[in-house]
Formats: structure tokens, C-alpha cells, sequence
């Protein structure tokens, strides 16, 4: 890969100062970048790399471009810069090139222009790939299941019967979608299966990280609004609902029923409770565990920080204690208020 710096600027909608001739192959750290590779400068915290750097060129603010040593592409957002010089310069090659002639693919399948299937896929049948989808080798797309334009399966992606994936979206490697949901009722002790007869509807330019589950609605649709990204290994329960432009660090886990509004932001290892909502413009940070709804929006968190572990015994010791010193402190109370009086 290898363009023009007059090229990427015009990419970027940056201003460019220095030479426009300069070809970039790939992009790199302000410390790590030499000849013939572009950096960026977003946190102040790594200013003073900006001296040293061996880079041909830095996207960074007009701020700090007085102080670069070397050809500037000159933009408001350096780390949206960063993103589209990325994106730019991105070598990762296709999940699959072309129809593999060890993949199995129905009759009645319905293929777009310029779809790719890797080895070993199989497409059942009533599927529809529309243009440009491409499904990586190995993959299993089920009956009646559905995929935009420009849709990418990396390889071994599950994806059951009745799911449909917008335009644009990316699926990492091991995501299963369209699993059973967890419904059961229990008669004497033995459990009895619900089936479960709802689909995943899941938006455009959706990404979903590996190894993630979303699962099937119990009667109704598992829902997952546009512009949603979803990180490595989370647990999306079914009849889950998530709104436009959020967004899930990995290791979440979502109980059944849960709406999350637009503009959320999940931090890492949180877990959240069913039956409930979430409104528009709530963050939530690492390792939380929600069984409320939120109303307002705002920055939540729970949780007990790391200690070292001779403090955290005492922590929890004292945690276990909380409801015999909160009958005490009535007491207390009720004696000072009771002496108040006389």
C-alpha cells in the first residue's frame, strides 16, 4: 500500500504543510515511525515525543504543528485523523476471494454481484447474500437468514436460521448469532424446554466482536439498532434490544429482555439484569453490575477497586459487616434522639 501525502490529506479533510509528492506505506507511533510512515499526535501526554520523531509526516492539531519537525496533515480531531489514515492504509485481506468450490450453497440461495464464500461454508437454503457480501471459510449461514451489501463474515461465524444482518456490518471470527435463548420452565424439578421461535434483526454498519452471542428472541426479535459496536466474547440474551451508536467493551453480559438506549457507552466485564432499561446517553464503567433501570443519563459505576490483597481482606470483611453496624448505628440514633428529647 503506498499513497500520496497530498492523497491521504485528502482523505483526512486535513490542511497539508510540506511536500505533497511524499509517498506513505503505513502508519505508526510518534516513537516507533521512520521514513516513508505517518503518525499522530491526539494526547498531550506524548507531546514531547513530537521533537524526536523520525516520522515523514504527523497528524495533529494546528496548535501543535508549530512544533513538528516534519510534514504536517493539520486537522481538529488527530485521533480521527488516525482512524481514516488507518483505514486508508489497511492491508487486511478479504475473508474469501471469489465462490470456494468446496462450499456448499442451496439451489434456491440467492447470490448478489460479487459475493465471495470461503472453503468449506455452507449457504442453506432461502438465504440471501445481497452485493458484495463475502463469508469467510467456514462459516454457516442458516435458513432464510439474510445479509446486506458489503457485509463480512470473518471464517467459522455461526449464524442460525431467520437472522438478518444490515449493509456494511463486520463479524469477527467465532461469533455465533441466532443461538438458542435461555427459556425454560420447570415442572417438579425437570426442565422444559421453550422453544424459541423469534429472530435477530441486527442493523447496518453493526460490527461484532469474536467469540460474541447474540441470541434469538423467545417469541419476538432480538434487535440491534445501526452504528452499534460490539466488542470480543459479550452475551447478548434474547429479546435484547440495543439502540443506535452504542457501544460494548468485551466480557458483557446482557439477562433477556433488556433495552439499552442510543449513545451508550459499556465498559468491560459488566453485567447487566433483565426486564429493564436503559436510557439514551448512559456510560458505564469496567467490571459494573447493573439490576436497576437508569432514567437520567450520566456516568455509572460499581464495583470495589483493586487493593493489595492484605487491605482487600480487610474490605471485605468489614463489607460483611455493613448490616450489623447499620442495626447498631440505628440504635445509636435512636438513643441520641431519645436523650434530644428529655
Amino acid at each position: 500500500m503506498k499513497v500520496t501525502l497530498q492523497a491521504l490529506a485528502d482523505a483526512l479533510g486535513a490542511e497539508l504543510k510540506g511536500d505533497p509528492g511524499l509517498h506513505i506505506t503505513r502508519i505508526n507511533t510518534l516513537d516507533k515511525a521512520g521514513p516513508g510512515e505517518v503518525s499522530f499526535l491526539s494526547d498531550s501526554k506524548y507531546r514531547h515525543l513530537l521533537a524526536e520523531t523520525k516520522a515523514a509526516a504527523v497528524i495533529l492539531t494546528a496548535e501543535d504543528s508549530a512544533a513538528c519537525p516534519v510534514a504536517c496533515l493539520v486537522m481538529a480531531d488527530p485521533y480521527l485523523g488516525f482512524a481514516l489514515a488507518a483505514q486508508r492504509l489497511d492491508t487486511t485481506p478479504a475473508p474469501a476471494v471469489d465462490i470456494h468450490p468446496s462450499a456448499v450453497i442451496a439451489e434456491d440461495a440467492v447470490l448478489g454481484e460479487g459475493v465471495a464464500i470461503g472453503a468449506n461454508a455452507v449457504i442453506e437454503s432461502g438465504v440471501v447474500l445481497d452485493d458484495g457480501v463475502i463469508v469467510g471459510p467456514g462459516c454457516f449461514v442458516g435458513k432464510h437468514t439474510r445479509l446486506g451489501a458489503r457485509t463480512r463474515l470473518w471464517a467459522n461465524v455461526t449464524l442460525y436460521h431467520n437472522v438478518v444482518l444490515g449493509s456494511d456490518c463486520l463479524v469477527q471470527s467465532g461469533a455465533v448469532i441466532g443461538a438458542d435463548g435461555f427459556g425454560y420452565a420447570n415442572n417438579k424439578g425437570e426442565w422444559v424446554k421453550i422453544p424459541q421461535l423469534g429472530g435477530v434483526v441486527i442493523g447496518n454498519r453493526v460490527e461484532i466482536g469474536a467469540c460474541t452471542t447474540i441470541d434469538r428472541g423467545a417469541l419476538g426479535d432480538t434487535r440491534i439498532a445501526d452504528n452499534v459496536i460490539i466488542d470480543n466474547q459479550c452475551q447478548i440474551a434474547h429479546n435484547v434490544e440495543i439502540g443506535y451508536g452504542t457501544a460494548m467493551a468485551g466480557g458483557t453480559v446482557m439477562a433477556g429482555s433488556l433495552k439499552v438506549g442510543k449513545y451508550c457507552i459499556i465498559g468491560g466485564a459488566s453485567v447487566f439484569n433483565g426486564h429493564m432499561e436503559i436510557c439514551d446517553g448512559v456510560t458505564i464503567t469496567g467490571m459494573a453490575m447493573v439490576m436497576r433501570p437508569i432514567t437520567e443519563p450520566g456516568i455509572y459505576s460499581s464495583g470495589i477497586p483493586l487493593q493489595p490483597n492484605k487491605e482487600w481482606r480487610k474490605t471485605a470483611a468489614r463489607v460483611m459487616r455493613i448490616d450489623d453496624m447499620h442495626k447498631r448505628l440505628g440504635r445509636l440514633e435512636k438513643q441520641l434522639n431519645n436523650s434530644s428529647e428529655e
